[in-house]
């Protein structure tokens, strides 16, 4: 897993990076866990655009993840590394002894072959899923439940990670990737290690087509735009538009949007740092 650098033949490769997929074992997914999408291009079912800035892209098809791992006291094994165009991390094909397949989110550092678990009295080794209840504190973990059964919900994208720091009576204290340390109930699960693809915030795109290509069309400023259009348009010249706002007019860089009678801030210990 690392970066790869370009020749600058072109402008756009001057600065590009990009992964080096150094990682994947095979550009076939299993058929069984695929299926297919379809693409809103950001308008709702009357054809009116609800979203700006989305459109085109490659085709996709979805790969189905296993989030709930609830395949408990069964072992299996990583038959490949594949990438997966719908999120930023690379996924895992776990095949298990009763020959069921099953897609997970690959956890930094596993192979092919590695043996992997889930459930209670598995052993705290890197893939294996378990309750908060049995994970050792200090250890380093990812798609974190928020509710029990409910499936992975914390930590999924690439290179996130959360640490768990505390048991008290029957919540597990964790530092989350944001920096914010929360209480979840013992009797979630998650998996040990951090995720897969730690360099892909360092990744360029080197030109706008590559963004093109990730469904995702150019962004204007609001400062250019006209009055009707946005809160911070209109003006004589370059006029630098007030103070940041959104289009609805809630005002960005600062402003709180969180419901301040919100019922999870009691599991909240100490918030995100700004």
């Amino acid at each position: 897993m690392g970066l790869k650098k370009y020749r600058p033949l072109t402008p756009s490769l001057r600065y590009k990076l990009s992964a080096d997929f150094a990682e994947i074992t095979t550009d076939k997914p299993e058929k069984s866990l695929v299926k297919p999408t379809k693409r809103s291009g950001g308008r709702n079912d009357t054809g009116k655009m609800t979203i700006r800035y989305i459109g085109g892209g490659h085709k996709k098809a979805y790969r189905v993840i296993d989030f709930k791992r609830d395949k408990d006291g069964i072992e299996g094994t990583v038959a490949t590394v594949e990438y997966d165009p719908n999120r930023s991390a690379r996924i895992a094909l776990i095949v298990y002894k009763d020959g069921e397949k099953r897609y997970i989110i690959a956890p930094h550092g596993i192979t092919v072959g590695t043996k992997v678990m889930s459930g209670k009295g598995a052993s705290p080794e890197l893939g294996n899923t378990l309750l908060l209840s049995e994970v050792p504190l200090g250890t380093i973990i990812h798609n974190i439940e928020l509710r029990p059964g409910q499936g992975a919900a914390l930590a999924r994208s690439a290179g996130s990670y959360a640490q768990l720091s505390a048991r008290d009576g029957k919540y597990a204290i964790l530092r989350m990737p944001s920096g914010e340390v929360r209480m979840i109930l013992i009797t979630c699960k998650a998996t040990i290690g951090s995720v897969s693809n730690p360099d892909h915030n360092q990744e360029v795109h080197g030109k706008a087509g590559r963004r093109r290509w990730l469904g995702r069309r150019p962004r204007n400023r609001p400062v250019a735009m006209n009055p009707v259009d946005h809160p911070m348009g209109g003006g004589e010249g370059r006029a630098s538009g007030g103070h940041p706002r959104s289009r609805n007019g809630i005002p960005a860089k600062g402003f709180k949007t969180r419901y301040k009678a919100k019922a999870s801030n009691k599991h909240i210990i100490e918030r995100r740092k700004k």
